[in-house]
């Protein structure tokens, strides 16, 4: 198989021909159709999650047909289109698993982390862990929905019946989540980086009643802000933007510093929480609700061999929408 591997944080990955991957009891392997670009993977490739092991192929936003399916897996499987997202497997029987929270599972595994992911033509899976994807045609266009998606729509969850919604960093998440809330009745407020103009025209055209600088105040209070740029500084000026008893929610796994802020921004009952992984649970309820919001994912496609380049364009704020990488 071919693959695009990282050998250590902070060097480029690197194409190689490898055996094609056997699947175990339990496991499927995937010919991967298409492998969105995550921010995750960049703070993966640039080593800023802890106990990183390499060399290891990155990519957890995957698409692709079942090929093998290994002892204990249904073989009707076998030709359908799936999809497989950060969350690769958990333990099943820790505190957290028990209550239903295996995102917060105290040994799991994770898709391009701690098991090698879709940056590759082949990607072994647990076969408990993938979703079913027969009813989206379009591998690429549906890659995005398999972490962005996910992610945002817990993030999205965790805001409950907010109405005026700020989305800050308005990449691959946000541009799914303006038109899950505006399908649901909520205002959007897109902020972007400073002198982003092509970034809040997108947010305009997606829907959202108001775009400008991630520095600016928006118009009105809002009831929640969710923060996907991974920029610590963003904390306290969405707790600024909101209302008393606003929330707001820290969508990504990794975020530069918190600066320090007076008490004031907090009080009156405002909150401020984060999101961890995901669950399968999340996963089935956000893909339903997906398909009957008729959600349409903005794509710019790469060949495998140019990952590298679409982590560039990812890491230096190029895209609007999603980088997905095709085999």
């Amino acid at each position: 198989m071919k693959a695009m591997v990282l050998h250590a944080p902070g060097r480029p990955l690197v194409a190689e021909l490898r055996p094609d991957p056997v699947p175990a009891a339990g496991e499927l392997r995937i010919r991967v159709e298409a492998c969105a670009i995550c921010r995750t993977d960049l703070h993966v490739v640039d080593g800023e999650l802890p106990d990183l092991r390499c060399p290891r192929v990155p990519g957890h936003e995957v698409v692709g047909r079942v090929d093998r399916a290994g002892a204990g897996v249904a073989p009707e499987l076998v030709g359908r289109r799936v999809g497989l997202g950060w969350l690769g497997h958990t333990c099943g029987h820790c505190p957290y698993c028990r209550a239903l929270r295996e995102n917060l599972c105290d040994a799991p595994e994770f898709t391009g982390y701690t098991s090698d992911g879709g940056f590759a033509s082949h990607v072994v899976a647990d076969a408990a862990y993938v979703f079913a994807l027969d009813e989206y045609p379009d591998p690429v266009a549906a890659a995005p929905l398999m972490c962005a998606g996910l992610i945002g729509w817990r993030s999205l969850r965790s805001a409950g019946d907010a109405r005026r919604i700020g989305l800050y960093g308005f990449g691959a998440a946000a541009h799914i989540l303006a038109q899950i809330c505006r399908w649901q009745g909520r205002e959007v407020y897109a902020f972007t980086r400073p002198g982003d103009e092509a970034a809040q025209a997108h947010a305009r055209s997606l829907g959202a009643c108001w775009a400008g600088s991630s520095e600016e105040k928006p118009p009105v209070p809002l009831d929640a802000a969710l923060i996907f740029a991974p920029v610590g500084a963003l904390v306290p000026l969405a707790l600024g933007a909101v209302a008393k008893g606003g929330r707001v929610v820290c969508g990504g796994i990794h975020m530069s510093d918190i600066p320090r802020f007076g008490y004031d921004l907090l009080w009156q009952e405002r909150e401020l929480v984060s999101v961890a992984n995901l669950t399968r649970a999340d996963g089935h309820e956000f893909l339903s609700i997906a398909r009957r919001a008729g959600i349409a994912t903005r794509t710019t496609a790469y060949p495998l061999e140019r990952a590298n380049e679409a982590l560039s364009d990812l890491r230096d704020g190029r895209l609007l929408g999603a980088a997905v990488l095709v085999p």
